[in-house]
């Protein structure tokens, strides 16, 4: 068995809504039936009992080996914690290939897991050890490491339940919600709306105190110190006992609480030393360690800490109790988990010895025998929630503090006896104030009723109702895919809208080119909705990158289907039917928002057909009114779009709004039926996203179809009183458009200009002139620098084959180069001829030909 091709799809793709890793497998004869291979299965599950049933593929029920990979992969995820349900295996039309998809929900993990699921097929082949609790394992370590942790993840997931779009922007804790102009981000804990001064004044524990004394919130008298000396001077000057600390410090590192002696403040200055160089000396506050959460302006959340300790038995030592409680499956070494392993250092041995106990000592049944002053949960302490407990005085001054410092999450560190009285009547106060909290307490308290923080965070960012999105629309099918895109992006823009557009020739940000070459896969959109100045966003979704990694988004606002046809690109990939492209292109249909719009192809039976796989509204176009799918939908009252008398329609039940196709340029009077189709469904799709008529109308007569706004579709240009039309064209159905609107333009003689892609089949190629030898009298065929796969002179030939028994065409050149063919025909044109180059490389050709108009 051998793996290919191995790919993430990290969007909704052709099997599935569920991110992805993709594999082609080759199996071996024996392999395509694990039946034909003695012993191998019971091998197997000696190996990995939890392997799933095995279930028999095609019309001969047989299990390839592939399938075994699909189920190992998936199967050994569930086992580590991942929560993965999906996974799929297809033969394809070669003998022993098969597509292999396995859902994850860590990238990482995902590729791994079928990495280890192809060692344990080989090992139950061979008959070799397979580990398969180090194969857990390892994937569970690489899972805990490349997740989110429980404060950023819980924000997460809250987002996710009110339908607001995610993205990490790193492999930390940076992460974006909602897309463009509607986003917000945050890192761990912390809003993008976090002033850096605000993060600073709470690094700063004195000037904090300052500001929070300012405001009337009771805090510890304190002051920064510059060596053991200082410190002791301080401690006597504030009155002991007093605590010890770094002066920007977090989680607790280097702190030393109710210090009484010379001895213990020198000891704790150099602890405090280890981490920053300031330190601080203020006065102890007795009683408990609460932490309250306050986010905006609302405590949302308030949890008791208490510090690691252990409890004797009267057998056992300290070491071993520690131990005993660090099994607990709830800690770990990290931040993954609820709870944090009890430190065994010297600052723990330090805490024994003032308590009188070494590490070997047997602490007395029932003895409490604590291991650390301080109550971080990243020392090993534990959390009670006390939430509803808080009085309105003390959620006033949490409240009062975290605005004094002006953060917008803010964890208050408040030291009293209990948080059922204000702060005052018990001498108590605020001792620091966190940016960037941690949540495990509140999510996972070790006692006590769960908050659901990541809820209140994500509401501080989004209204009710607010999801981050910004209209998007995926537009596909074979041809007329651009000049759409073009033509919906310009009639959003018109509106007021500042737009995204992704297409074939670049990605466009408010008109503004910002990258070119073909940008009609996910990673361009996936770049627009990243930017903030994006009000609404239209992406070209070509069959290419949905293939290789799926969609940029989770669900669209509007998906736009403008035909199947006859197809293009048929054989690549395992795509070599039309009902397979047809398939790959409803993926945007099938991913419409339950309140979107589908604007489907009447004309087209395979698009019409996608209608039934959407879970949003569908907006039916054809160019006649009478066509059987679109009256049925018109008559049911749903939205139709269609060509009556030389104006366009848009009808909804009684609604009617009418455009003269005059007034549409690009249409040329709707002489160019191709550019009507494209029209129609341009305004289907600015009707779903609800831009006005008025927009709509003054965007259809702006919008002019020039190389400067849809270069490589139907440019136009008069050259010595001749007509020469640019158009990138590259398939039938595309010839066959424009063999029609050519016909439609008087011409004395007509001549055509084209190559042929080499990654199509050879009828494809061949198909393309046989269309063009009825309509045109001068045939050049150039071959480009790039041939795709092909031999020198491949193409021309079978364009030349297109030609053998051509009706009209008189005369045929073979010319190498683009531009030599474009200058050649432009040399040949007189007054009233028509030439239609159909250009490969499209800015340069076209800039080309303008330089040549221009000379003329």
């Amino acid at each position: 068995m051998e793996v290919s091709r191995v790919r993430a799809l990290r969007g909704p793709n052709l099997w599935s809504h569920h991110t992805s890793v993709e594999a082609i497998v080759s199996c071996s004869p024996d392999e395509e039936s694990i039946g034909d291979l003695p012993g191998f299965e019971a091998r197997l599950r000696t190996r990995f009992a939890q392997l799933d049933p095995l279930q028999p593929m095609g019309h001969d029920g047989l299990v390839p080996m592939a399938q075994v990979l699909e189920l190992a992969a998936l199967g050994l995820q569930a086992q580590a914690g991942c929560p993965v349900t999906f996974s799929r295996t297809t033969a394809t039309i070669e003998r022993g290939i098969y597509q292999v998809v396995v859902e994850y929900t860590e990238e990482e993990v995902g590729r791994l897991a079928l990495e280890l699921a192809q060692q344990l097929c080989q090992a139950a082949l061979d008959d070799t050890p397979f580990d398969q609790e180090a194969a857990i394992t390892r994937l569970r370590a690489l899972d805990e490491d490349v997740r989110l942790g429980p404060s950023t993840g819980s924000i997460v997931q809250a987002a996710v339940a009110r339908g607001i779009p995610y993205r990490r922007l790193t492999e930390g804790s940076l992460v974006m919600f909602g897309w463009g102009s509607r986003q917000r981000r945050i890192q761990a804990a912390e809003m993008d709306s976090t002033g850096a001064i605000a993060e600073s004044i709470a690094q700063d524990k004195e000037l904090t105190k300052k500001l929070l004394d300012a405001a009337g919130v009771p805090v510890p008298l304190g002051r920064t110190v510059n060596d053991p000396d200082d410190a002791w001077a301080a401690a006597l000057e504030i009155g002991l006992p007093v605590v010890i600390k770094p002066k920007d410090g977090n989680q607790g590192k280097g702190v030393t609480v109710n210090v009484t002696t010379r001895e213990q403040l020198t000891a704790g200055y150099h602890a405090a030393s280890e981490f920053r160089d300031e330190i601080m000396v203020e006065r102890y506050l007795p009683g408990h360690d609460y932490r309250l959460l306050v986010v905006g302006n609302k405590l949302v959340a308030a949890a008791r800490r208490d510090p690691p300790y252990v409890v004797g038995d009267g057998v056992t030592a300290v070491r071993e109790l520690v131990a005993r409680v660090n099994m607990d499956p709830r800690r770990g070494s990290g931040h993954a988990t609820s709870l944090t392993k009890i430190r065994f250092d010297d600052i723990a041995l330090a805490s024994l010895a003032k308590q009188g106990y070494t590490a070997d000592s047997v602490p007395p049944k029932g003895q409490r025998v604590t291991l650390r002053n301080n109550a971080n949960l990243s020392t090993g302490g534990s959390a009670t929630d006390v939430t509803d407990d808080v009085h309105p005085e003390v959620a006033a001054r949490a409240i009062a503090a975290a605005n004094m410092v002006g953060l917008d999450i803010c964890g208050v560190d408040l030291v009293c006896d209990s948080v059922l009285k204000p702060i005052e009547e018990q001498g108590g106060g605020i001792v620091e104030v966190n940016a960037a909290p941690g949540l495990r307490m509140h999510l996972s308290p070790s006692f006590g009723k769960p908050r659901n923080v990541g809820e209140a965070i994500v509401s501080s960012m989004f209204t009710d109702g607010d999801d981050g999105r910004i209209p998007v629309v995926a537009v596909t099918g074979t041809n007329g895919k651009t000049t759409t895109v073009r033509l919906i992006a310009h009639l959003l823009t018109a509106s007021g809208l500042r737009t995204g557009m992704t297409n074939t020739d670049g990605v466009y940000i408010q008109g503004r080119r910002i990258d070119s070459g073909d940008c009609s896969g996910p990673k361009s959109a996936r770049n627009v909705l990243l930017h903030p100045d994006v009000d609404a966003a239209v992406f070209e979704t070509a069959r290419g990158g949905l293939l290789r990694e799926g969609l940029a988004f989770d669900r669209c606002q509007v998906a736009v289907v403008t035909n199947i046809g006859a197809g293009d690109h048929l054989g690549l990939n395992y795509i070599t039917t039309l009902e397979d492209l047809a398939v790959l292109k409803r993926v945007i249909v099938q991913n419409v928002a339950p309140t979107g719009m589908a604007v489907l192809n009447a004309a087209d039976p395979m698009v019409a057909a996608m209608a039934e796989n959407t879970a949003g509204q569908v907006t039916f176009f054809a160019q006649d009114g009478c066509n059987e799918v679109l009256a049925m939908h018109r008559a049911q009252g749903k939205r139709v779009v269609f060509v009556e008398d030389g104006q366009l329609v848009a009808s909804q039940g009684k609604q009617e709004h009418r455009v003269a196709l005059s007034e549409v340029p690009i249409t040329r009077d709707g002489a160019i039926g191709f550019q009507v189709e494209n029209v129609m469904a341009a305004v289907g799709a600015a009707w779903a996203v609800g831009i006005s008529w008025d927009a709509i109308r003054a965007g259809l007569a702006s919008f002019r179809g020039e190389s400067d706004n849809a270069p490589g579709r139907f440019n136009v240009f008069d050259y010595k009183g001749a007509t020469v039309i640019a158009d990138y064209g590259h398939n039938p159905d595309a010839i066959s458009a424009l063999v029609k609107a050519v016909e439609s333009i008087p011409a004395n003689r007509r001549s055509v200009v084209i190559s042929g892609a080499g990654d199509r089949r050879d009828q494809d190629i061949t198909q393309q002139t046989e269309i063009l030898g009825t309509a045109f009298d001068d045939v050049l065929l150039y071959q480009d620098a790039c041939q795709r796969g092909r031999a020198d002179g491949e193409v021309i030939g079978l364009l030349r084959r297109g030609l053998q028994d051509a009706p009209r065409t008189s005369h045929i050149d073979e010319i190498n180069g683009e531009f030599v063919a474009i200058d050649k025909a432009l040399a040949r044109l007189q007054p009233g001829d028509l030439a239609l180059i159909l250009i490969d490389q499209v800015d340069e050709a076209l800039a080309h030909i303008a330089q040549r108009v221009a000379e003329a």
